[in-house]
């Protein structure tokens, strides 16, 4: 399985929070699973942690190096889809999240509700 994480999921698994919800829990450790992050949320992680609107490690490279993640960068094509999605969302780190996960065929971990509005494939997290 191939999956892209949701900034609040990454931030809730690098701290051991139980806030994650089980399933999203069990798909990041299940050895078979293919965990991404995107540039989009080490982007908005920088971005937030700059202005003092979140927590997270100041080492995030080495963190997601140590969990064994990959990550994504943002195309043209991406930064295009996310452009012309349907204006369901107006958060743009989101919108790109949507895009990569339709356009590299990503399973979408997050708890946004707003997600489902869009043609993506999500995690379900029940």
């Amino acid at each position: 399985m191939r999956i892209l994480l949701d900034t609040h999921v990454l931030l809730w698994w690098l701290a051991g929070d139980a806030a994650l919800p089980r399933n999203a829990g069990d798909a990041i450790a299940d050895s078979d699973s293919e965990v991404l992050v995107s540039a989009a949320t080490a982007w908005e992680i920088a971005i937030k942690k700059a202005a003092g609107r979140l927590e997270a490690p100041d080492d995030l490279i080495e963190a997601l190096d140590a969990n064994d993640f990959g990550t994504l960068p943002i195309t043209a094509p991406h930064a295009l889809a996310a452009g012309n999605l349907p204006a369901h969302h107006s958060d743009p780190f989101d919108r790109v999240l949507i895009a990569q996960a339709q356009l590299e065929r990503l399973i979408l971990v997050s708890v946004d509700r707003r997600f489902t509005e869009y043609e993506v494939e999500l995690l379900p997290l029940v």
